[in-house]
């Protein structure tokens, strides 16, 4: 399944805030649909998808993605589901976004694919791409991008940058400190379902 390009408020109606999907907020609290308001009790596998979906929705990733950073995150030492989220938060989209330079997590991508985006002085135009500490992340040296960024500047998707990332809105530079800690993380989202939704799938 490609990139989900639908109608946003209509997934963030059905699974709650996703700060990384749209600003917006909807007027309707009840899931979409002709039976949205009837909906009954939810089955365990049903919760378990929602978290998972949560994930995906928010930092607009197929579902193929998903199941390569599960393997990861399988693979490395600690807990899956911690290592989950700090693999989808080091993706350089993500990191873009933390730091301010835009409001969504679509609109971030869109500016590391258009070639805005330095990391280490050298333009990077892959989303997902792994920051890693120590990485210098700066706004491409020209009109263009530093116009576009000081744009988003002033209406950033979330109020306050993560522990784990400096960012100086002069310079429009901003660098990886460390790995992302659990509490930093924006989305609402059970982790262990979603390893638990995998632990047979995968």
């Amino acid at each position: 399944m490609s990139r989900y390009r639908g109608p946003r408020l209509r997934i963030v109606r059905r699974l709650g805030d996703l700060p990384g999907l749209t600003r917006k907020s909807a007027r309707r609290a009840y899931p979409p649909g002709q039976h949205g308001q009837n909906r009954k009790k939810k089955s365990e596998y049903a919760i378990r998808l929602e978290e998972k979906q949560k994930l995906r929705y928010n930092y607009g990733i197929t579902e193929r993605q998903l199941v390569r950073y599960v393997r990861k995150a399988r693979s490395v030492s600690g807990s899956t589901g911690q290592v989950l989220l700090q693999l989808l938060e080091m993706r350089l989209d993500n990191t873009i976004f933390r730091m301010g330079l835009a409001p969504t997590i679509p609109a971030a991508r869109q500016l590391v694919n258009h070639g805005h985006v330095m990391v280490n002085g050298r333009v990077v135009s892959i989303p997902s791409y792994n920051c890693r500490p120590g990485d210098a992340i700066a706004i491409r040296n020209r009109e263009s991008s530093r116009k576009l960024a000081e744009q988003n500047l002033q209406s950033p998707g979330l109020a306050h940058v993560p522990s784990h990332l400096e960012f100086d809105k002069n310079k429009m530079e901003g660098k990886v400190n460390s790995v992302i800690e659990r509490e930093w993380v924006a989305l609402q989202v059970n982790e262990l379902l979603i390893v638990e939704f995998y632990s047979r799938k995968v």
